[in-house]
C-alpha cells in the first residue's frame, strides 16, 4: 500500500530516511508487540527504557552534549514513527526531548547543559516539564506557582497538573512566577524536600504514559537551578512553539497507523461474496484518508523546513498542529468505523490510536487556542488580551 502518494521521501536527506527507518524497525519489533498490554493495564513500560536509550534520538535537534543533532525534519520523523507505533511512547519522547531537554538546551546555562543533557540523551536521566496548573491550562501564562528569592536560592510553592514523567523524573523544569512577577524555569531534582507527585488515574487516553499532579511546598532550588535564558513567558512560548510542530508530526504517525490498518482490512475482509475494498463507498473513504495523510505530510515537512530556516512563527506551528490533529482525529474515527466490530479490539490497534488522539487534540494547546494564535496573525488583534 502507498502512504507516500506525493513521493515525499524524495525530499528527505539520506540521514533523515535512515533515522526514520531505524526508528520504524525498532518500533515494529519492540513496541507494537507489547504495548497493548501496558496500555490496557495503564502501566508505563519501564522495560523499554534501556533499549530505547540506545537509539540516538533523544534530544532531537540539540547539538552536542551527547544529543544527536537531528534536522528538524529528522526529529519530526522520529515523532511520527513512535506515534505510528504508540501514542504513549511518542508522548514520552515529546516530554523528554521536545520539552524538558529542549528547555534546558535552549534556556539553560552551560553548566546545566553539561550536567543534565548527556544523561537524558541515553535515558539514564528522565526529565519532565511542569507548566500546566489545576486552574490554568489554555491560559498557562496566568500561572500561580511562585518562586520566592532567598539568600541562597529560591523557594517554590504551588501546584501543577498533567505533568508527564513527573512521578519518576530525575529533573523537572518547573515554571513559576518570581518576585518581580516574571515567569521563569527552575530545575527541581528528584528527592527534593516538599515535592510530591501523584500519578493521575482512570485515564481513557495515553494510558501507558504517566501524568501527575504535583504539589510544591517550600521546595528549595539553588541559585544555579534557575534557567538563565528564561526571563519571561515569551521564552516558555519559544519552547512550546517548537514542541507544537513535533505534535503535528505525531498526529501524522497516528493517522498512518490507522490508514494502514484500514487498507489491510479492506483487502482481507470478505463480505457479500468478495473483498470489502471492491465497494465504491469503501474506496472513496480510503481515498479521503490518503488525501488527509498527504496534506499532513506536506504541511509537517514544510513547517520543519521553516523551523530549520528560523522562520517557524508561533502561528505557523499552531496551524500545523491544529490541521494535523483535526485531520488525524477524523481519519482514525473513519478507520475504526470501517473495521466494524473488530475496530474496537486492542489487537487491531485502531481503537488505541483513536483514544490517544483525544489527548493529541488537547495538549500543547486545543484546536480553539491554536485558532486564536493564527487569528492574531491574520488580524493583528490578540483575542487573549484583557478587555
Amino acid at each position: 500500500m502507498t502512504t507516500d502518494f506525493y513521493e515525499v521521501d524524495e525530499l528527505l536527506t539520506e540521514d533523515e530516511s535512515t533515522i526514520r527507518d531505524q526508528v520504524r524497525v525498532f518500533a515494529e519489533k519492540e513496541i507494537v508487540p507489547v504495548i497493548n498490554d501496558y496500555w490496557e493495564r495503564a502501566q508505563f513500560p519501564f522495560e523499554l527504557l534501556e533499549p530505547m536509550g540506545k537509539l540516538d534520538i533523544w534530544g532531537g535537534t540539540i547539538q552536542g552534549y551527547g544529543c544527536p543533532g537531528l534536522s528538524s525534519v529528522g526529529a519530526g520523523l522520529v515523532q511520527q514513527e513512535l506515534a505510528r507505533a504508540d501514542g504513549s511512547i511518542s508522548t514520552f519522547y515529546g516530554v523528554q526531548s521536545g520539552l524538558a531537554m529542549r528547555a534546558i538546551g535552549m534556556l539553560g546555562s552551560e553548566e546545566q547543559k553539561q550536567r543534565f543533557l548527556p544523561g537524558m540523551a541515553t535515558l539514564e536521566k528522565i526529565g519532565a516539564f511542569a507548566l500546566t496548573e489545576p486552574r490554568h491550562g489554555s491560559d498557562a501564562v496566568m500561572l500561580e506557582t511562585k518562586a520566592r528569592r532567598t539568600d541562597d536560592g529560591y523557594v517554590l510553592d504551588g501546584s501543577k497538573r498533567w505533568i508527564g514523567n513527573a512521578s519518576f523524573a530525575d529533573v523537572i523544569v518547573v515554571w513559576a512566577r518570581d518576585d518581580d512577577g516574571e515567569v521563569s524555569g527552575f530545575l527541581v531534582e528528584k528527592g527534593a524536600e516538599g515535592f510530591d507527585a501523584k500519578v493521575i488515574e482512570h485515564k481513557l487516553s495515553k494510558r501507558a504514559v504517566w501524568q501527575a499532579d504535583i504539589k510544591l511546598d517550600s521546595v528549595r532550588v539553588p541559585l544555579n537551578g534557575r534557567l538563565p535564558g528564561a526571563k519571561s513567558f515569551k521564552d516558555t512560548a519559544r519552547v512550546l512553539t517548537q514542541s507544537r510542530l513535533t505534535v503535528a508530526w505525531g498526529a501524522l504517525g497516528h493517522a498512518l497507523a490507522a490508514y494502514e490498518a484500514a487498507v489491510a482490512h479492506a483487502q482481507e475482509r470478505m463480505v457479500f461474496g468478495g473483498e470489502l475494498g471492491r465497494f465504491q463507498l469503501v474506496q472513496d473513504r480510503l481515498a479521503r484518508m490518503l488525501e488527509a495523510i498527504t496534506t499532513m505530510q506536506l504541511l509537517a515537512l514544510r513547517a520543519s523546513q521553516l523551523e530549520a530556516q528560523g522562520k517557524l512563527t508561533p502561528a505557523r506551528a499552531s496551524l500545523a498542529k491544529r490541521h494535523n490533529a483535526a485531520r488525524a482525529r477524523a481519519l482514525i474515527g473513519d478507520a475504526r468505523d470501517l473495521l466494524g466490530g473488530d475496530g474496537i479490539l486492542l489487537d487491531r490497534h485502531v481503537a488505541r490510536h483513536q483514544a490517544d488522539m483525544e489527548s493529541v487534540v488537547t495538549y500543547e494547546g486545543t484546536d480553539a487556542i491554536q485558532g486564536l494564535i493564527v487569528g492574531n496573525e491574520i488580524t493583528g488583534v490578540s483575542a487573549f488580551a484583557p478587555r
